[in-house]
């Protein structure tokens, strides 16, 4: 009988279970998702250092699931609330007619079990297809070859899915049993007769504490949006702390200021059923000023995670083919013996020959230029006179390092094979290249005043009244901090820097194309293995290289794009679907101990459109107050963020926050008219 009662309630009570079972289906079907990746990626051809960067990711999301899961299962729990509060008459009934507490128990037991089982098994199957989608998405990603793919079903993913929501319906079991024996029959007959009572706080409190907060809000925008250079870590979590304590009294003066303000405009008040309308949403917000600053919090993280995981994607990929112009680069240096003894600028071509290896054999085209370094000519001598103001602006730049010169032949050679601009210089002028945006600025600053200064011994003024944009070593980021163009004659060998050899390789084919980087990788391997070795005659010389190819940069900025993606997305879609959540569940909850108000605005003649607007606004309101603060929130936020993603790059930083708002739109809006429908079917009918 119990259990054919529990089946016959879940039935009844679909329209009651309809957030629980999208909350359900969405959780499992992301988590199954997100865990999978591992699994098909081993069904794609990609390369060996590919593949370690999905399982290092693989290892990653592994980590956040176990938070994920605790998310998820708070969620779960929160519902239930929910779902018991929904039906105190239900079980008040139960109890009238003699049935025991433990009877109840077993029969929201079983109910739990039902709709747990029907929603993974859902949610599974979702999370199956989108997964098909997503082996696109990792494929796009690591560029992999499909050819061999298949349609795949994750075992172990589905294991972990139902491992971990096994554990979360037994927590919410163990809830549900607890709750029903502290169950007294007075409290469930009189739960509907129970409602908050809209407390109007003190206005002139109110608005002294909405000011504070804006000044708060203010403060700490300003500090971490324009002042991002003073910033350590103390100072950032104490603006982040104040944002939050800020966020709370927002909160917490707005639900009463909007009331009283709507009070006061009295033609609008009393128009329709304004003033119901107000006074619901000034006792739902008084009543979770807490929970909104969490959630408001909570879709701040979102918005940023996801745009700056978009952003990082887009812009290493786009920067790729715009900072890395070429196939390889190799810099030899060669520095002062032991001695003291300055030596002149080793030769890279010698330098490789050593190992029997003529690497021009496997180039199309490639330059062989020389850098030169001035000991006295550094950043802070740059700045004479200003460097102590630049130094407390921007306390994270290196000051002490000297610039690296370069001969305007040799750098118009290179620009030659980069496709870029080339200058011409008198005898008395230098170029100044740089592309990082937070040095570029300092140094625009100087240049545009006019500005000579002495180099390897001659004084020189600049060409220009500011920095041109370039760069010499390949790379996916702009983070040339600046360097010198001297004509030919400055150029003197007693300023030796380092020796590049940087080109493109004769290939024809993808694989020739490969062939060319394992061999250059060999001999990388070899150089490596002969500098470690005591008597090796260029170890005790101290010379260094590097060596830099577009592959290894390209499976680094897959890689990284790759992290940044899937863990932005991750995370921010559990939070984005706790916050829709959470909100749908609490105006639910609201709506359920307001039936009585509705039947009364029945009887005095309201119009059920009249009901159905005001309630689409309460519920909307309800949702865009959170929503408006993590906007703003997420306009600073980004402005402090951009600061760190200036090196990847910003232009497709509006295409990330489209993206995110796509989906933002998607799931938050989704809950949204899914809380609009079913609190519209809850104050229709009053049935148990």
């Amino acid at each position: 009988m119990l259990f054919k009662l529990s089946l016959g309630n879940i039935c009844k009570s679909l329209r009651d279970y309809a957030i629980y079972f999208f909350t359900l289906v969405i959780g499992v079907s992301v988590f199954y998702v997100f865990n999978a990746i591992g699994g098909q990626s081993a069904m794609m051809a990609v390369t060996e250092s590919r593949m370690d960067v999905v399982e290092l990711l693989t290892t990653m999301l592994s980590g956040v699931s176990v938070f994920v899961a605790c998310v998820l299962g708070l969620l779960i729990v929160y519902a239930s609330r929910f779902l018991m509060k929904r039906r105190n008459k239900e079980f008040a009934l139960y109890m009238t007619l003699g049935m025991s507490k433990g009877s109840i128990s077993i029969i929201l037991l079983l109910e739990t079990i039902f709709i747990g089982i029907f929603s993974l098994a859902v949610g599974l199957i979702v999370g199956i297809g989108l997964s098909q989608l997503m082996s696109a998405v990792v494929a796009n990603l690591f560029e992999a070859d499909l050819t061999a793919y298949r349609f795949i079903v994750s075992g172990d993913s589905v294991f972990k899915t139902v491992l971990y929501f096994v554990v979360m319906y037994l927590v919410v079991i163990i809830f549900n049993s607890a709750a029903i024996s502290r169950m007294k029959l007075i409290d469930l007959i009189q739960a509907d007769r129970r409602s908050e009572h809209v407390k109007l706080k003190n206005p002139l409190i109110c608005m002294f504490i909405f000011v504070i907060a804006v000044v708060m809000l203010g403060y700490a925008y300003y500090q971490v949006g324009w002042h991002f250079s003073d910033l350590d870590g103390r100072k950032l979590t104490l603006y982040i702390a104040m944002g939050s304590a800020a966020t709370f009294l927002f909160f917490w003066s707005v639900s009463s200021m909007l009331l009283r303000i709507a009070m006061v405009r009295k033609n609008m008040y009393y128009r329709g059923l304004n003033a119901f309308t107000f006074r619901q949403i000034s006792s739902k917000v008084n009543t979770m000023v807490f929970s909104m600053t969490v959630i408001c919090l909570m879709l701040f993280v979102t918005i940023c995670t996801l745009s700056a995981a978009f952003s990082v994607r887009n812009s290493m990929n786009a920067n790729l083919n715009r900072l890395c112009p070429a196939d390889f680069e190799i810099e030899y240096r060669e520095f002062a013996d032991e001695e003291g003894q300055e030596l002149s600028h080793g030769d890279v071509m010698d330098f490789l020959g050593g190992y029997d290896y003529d690497l021009t054999g496997d180039l199309s085209d490639y330059v062989h230029i020389r850098s030169y370094v001035d000991p006295e000519f550094t950043f802070a001598a740059f700045l004479g006179d200003q460097l102590d103001d630049v130094m407390e602006q921007y306390r994270f730049l290196v000051y002490d390092v000297p610039f690296q010169i370069y001969s305007i032949s040799d750098y118009n050679a290179l620009m030659r094979l980069y496709g870029r601009e080339q200058f011409e210089l008198k005898e008395d002028e230098f170029l100044l290249i740089c592309n990082y945006k937070s040095a570029r600025n300092i140094m625009d600053a100087i240049l545009e005043k006019g500005y000579k200064t002495e180099i390897m011994g001659h004084e020189l003024y600049s060409r220009f009244d500011d920095c041109q944009d370039g760069f010499v070593d390949i790379s996916v980021q702009a983070m040339n901090a600046g360097l010198f163009v001297v004509p030919d004659s400055i150029a003197d060998d007693s300023y030796a820097g380092s020796d590049y050899l940087i080109g493109n390789y004769a290939a024809a084919t993808k694989e020739e194309r490969m062939e060319i980087e394992r061999r250059i990788r060999g001999i990388d391997e070899k150089v490596f293995d002969a500098m470690q070795m005591d008597g090796d005659n260029r170890a005790e010389r101290h010379c260094g290289y590097r060596i830099d190819t577009k592959v290894d940069i390209s499976e680094a900025t897959i890689g990284l794009g790759a992290i940044a993606t899937f863990l932005g997305l991750y995370i921010g879609l559990i939070f984005l679907i706790s916050s829709g959540v959470v909100l749908a569940l609490k105006d639910l909850s609201e709506s359920v101990d307001s039936i009585g108000r509705y039947e009364m605005l029945r009887k005095i003649g309201a119009e059920e459109s009249e009901i159905g607007r005001s309630l689409f606004r309460q519920t909307g309101l309800f949702f865009l107050f959170p929503m408006l603060l993590a906007c703003v929130h997420s306009v600073f936020g980004m402005k402090f963020a951009v600061n760190f993603l200036e090196i990847f790059g910003t232009e497709k930083m509006w295409e990330s926050i489209i993206v995110t708002a796509v989906i933002i739109l998607l799931i938050y809006g989704g809950y949204f008219l899914i809380t609009f429908h079913s609190s519209k079917q809850i104050i229709k009918v009053r049935n148990l």
